[in-house]
């Protein structure tokens, strides 16, 4: 099939304000997500060896966020987030699902944790299906594997979930709305191409209805097993960017890339581009250690990476498009947490949240209309645990331009100005003394609201 790459320069010919208001009909929302896809990943957020036209397609025509942030570190909290609008550690899940790694040296424990999404979690489809939506699940879920917490039993009406070997790009499997129908994969068929394929189905089948479509890619994570066909190139031009990027990676990028241009085609073709808001992000930051093989990618600037609660574990690419009512070319550096989003399609569908104690605040006005701001919020980041990736037990907070970060191992806490010191290189503790004061005050209160777990001292 040909991948489509040129539709956004010809639907958006003449277009140049923005809309003023909503249109009646509630739109539908497709929210597409790469697993482990770093800050820098991208060529519009600056990565000159991927090569992502479609992404950076869609960015030039629609909205680039340069401070969206992950809920946490780690993919399954992350999830939980954007699925409920409630921070993880509500729920106590806090790791990454069969993250049980331990330290030694440490004065601590990893904190007691659920593996799981509980099935009383109201998650967005389950929201949603009131309003007429039909609701649609295709690739990762990482939200616990008994058949009450999976996606067809937690609101989604079509289900497409990876299921045996799920860090492969062949020979996995795919269940199909149930455990009982399983696609296998006989090492033929690319898994992202595979996701791809599903999603577009899906956007067919319901061309004529309101969806919602949450669309998780395993890439880029490891292992990194690219295409053969799309390797050349890269390997090509490797020399040239003295060694800070990973052919392999590149390639399956390219492969989730292309899957977006599909999708975006496909839209298009049934006429579904000016009533659709379609989200690209990732569910957090990249993995800047080796692990199952050599090292992806690079988070420099930033601190850190995967697993740590520092920017480069939880600073990630998001980009909106909706075709007249986000203004093409537009960039925010409104700083924001993907648990916000449950409140901005609530606003955006004019529909409450669940009459719960919700984390969720709306970015909506920011995102048809990238100058206005709102006022500072608390962003919280908890992860008690020791990561993959060699990430420690820890928290965060950023409210402005100010961070507080804690190790839950010393009780040390670090103060950071990110508008002057992106790379967290300057603790400002010890010559703000104030300003840490009043932050860690509202950090551990927060603490306590959500009764967050912490690590047990041994």
């Amino acid at each position: 099939m040909r991948i489509f790459l040129g539709f956004l320069l010809m639907v958006f010919f003449g277009v140049g304000t923005l809309a003023q208001t909503l249109p009646p009909a509630r739109p539908n929302i497709i929210y597409i997500m790469a697993d482990d896809l770093g800050y820098f990943d991208l060529g519009c957020y600056g990565n000159p060896y991927n090569e992502t036209p479609h992404l950076d397609s869609l960015a030039r025509h629609g909205l680039r966020f340069t401070q969206a942030y992950s809920a946490s570190p780690v993919c399954s909290p992350s999830r939980a987030a954007i699925l409920t609008g409630r921070h993880p550690a509500r729920y106590g899940l806090t790791n990454f699902i069969a993250g049980n790694r331990t330290d030694p040296a440490s004065p601590v424990n990893p904190a007691p944790w659920n593996p799981f999404l509980p099935s009383s979690a109201t998650t967005l489809a389950e929201w949603i299906k009131p309003l007429g939506y039909t609701t649609g699940m295709v690739g990762k879920w990482h939200l616990g594997g008994a058949d009450s917490l999976a996606p067809w039993n937690q609101g989604f009406d079509f289900s497409r979930m990876i299921g045996k070997n799920g860090l492969d790009y062949y020979n996995y499997s795919i269940f199909e709305d149930s455990y009982t129908k399983e696609f296998k994969d006989d090492g033929t068929k690319y898994l992202t191409d595979k996701l791809s394929d599903y999603a577009v189905e899906f956007v067919e089948m319901n061309a004529k209805k309101s969806f919602f479509l949450y669309l998780t890619y395993s890439t880029p994570h490891v292992m990194l097993v690219p295409r053969g066909d799309k390797l050349r190139k890269y390997f090509m031009k490797y020399n040239q960017f003295e060694g800070k990027y990973n052919p392999n990676y590149a390639a399956m990028i390219e492969s989730m890339d292309e899957g977006v241009g599909r999708l975006m085609e496909t839209l298009q073709k049934n006429g579904l581009l000016e009533n659709t808001l379609v989200i690209f992000t990732s569910d957090n930051g990249g993995v800047g250690l080796d692990e199952l093989g050599p090292i992806p990618t690079n988070m420099e600037p930033l601190r850190k990476w995967k697993g740590h609660i520092y920017e480069g574990g939880i600073r990630i690419p998001a980009i909106a498009f909706w075709k007249e009512k986000i203004a093409p070319g537009q960039t925010s550096d409104q700083y924001f947490s993907n648990v916000d989003y449950f409140a901005t399609f609530s606003e955006l569908l004019r529909y409450p949240m669940p009459n719960i104690e919700m984390d969720s605040r709306s970015i909506l006005a920011n995102l048809l209309d990238p100058k206005t701001t709102r006022p500072d919020q608390p962003a919280y980041w908890h992860y008690p645990h020791f990561s993959n990736q060699m990430g420690r037990p820890a928290g965060a907070m950023r409210l402005g331009d100010y961070k507080l970060t804690e190790s839950y191992e010393t009780g040390e806490m670090e103060l950071y100005n990110l508008r002057e010191d992106l790379s967290e290189s300057k603790n400002l503790a010890a010559s703000m003394p104030e300003k840490k004061q009043e932050m860690a005050a509202q950090w551990k209160a927060w603490q306590q609201q959500v009764k967050a777990n912490m690590p047990v001292r041994k």
